[in-house]
């Protein structure tokens, strides 16, 4: 048995002529190139639904951040208005994410809350409020667990990216947890 020389270079499944040849096909589609496995079409649909997910969020943090009041209310609209800026950074990168697919972020504000996972529920105690975002936290992150499992090794750029967003939203919803459980009503 021949031993392997770990300094050896492996050889890559393709060959180089051939990678830079498709490279050169349809150059036009950016960033998607032939290696891309995906359904490109359903990957931009999910990915539109998951920034309509996060400009809800946002909304529905942002009115909490205003409307907290009460005697804890500047710690949770402190964590509120955290979560909003959060949640904007990830609408963000997947608005990018989508353009580098070739496609456009939908971000009509007519259809924007049935495209939505979570819903846009206002809450009328910071209770509400604090119960409302960690239902919605919790819709994100079955929502993105999902996602994770459809894209698989089709898209590890994309699963990278939701991998991030749902470990940020598990952090949240574990905030949320905390704060509820310090704030509850007697």
């Amino acid at each position: 048995m021949k031993a392997t020389n770990p300094t050896e270079k492996k050889q890559l499944p393709t060959a180089v002529a051939e990678i830079r040849k498709h490279a050169r096909a349809n150059v036009e589609d950016g960033a998607v190139t032939e290696g891309y496995r995906a359904d490109r079409e359903t990957v931009l649909r999910l990915l539109n639904e998951s920034l309509a997910t996060e400009m809800v969020c946002v909304l529905r943090y942002k009115r909490h951040y205003y409307m907290a009041s009460g005697i804890h209310a500047q710690t949770a609209a402190t964590e509120f208005l955290e979560h909003a800026t959060m949640e904007q950074a990830h609408a963000d990168r997947i608005s990018q994410r989508i353009i580098q697919l070739g496609g456009a972020p939908d971000l009509n504000p007519d259809t924007l809350s049935a495209r939505s996972h979570a819903e846009y529920v206002e809450g009328s105690t910071l209770v509400d409020m604090l119960r409302e975002n960690l239902v919605a936290e919790r819709i994100a992150i079955e929502s993105y667990t999902e996602f994770i499992r459809y894209l698989g090794d089709a898209d590890p750029t994309t699963r990278r990216m939701i991998e991030e967003i749902l470990a940020t939203e598990e952090e949240h919803a574990d905030d949320l947890k905390t704060l509820m459980e310090r704030f509850r009503e007697p």
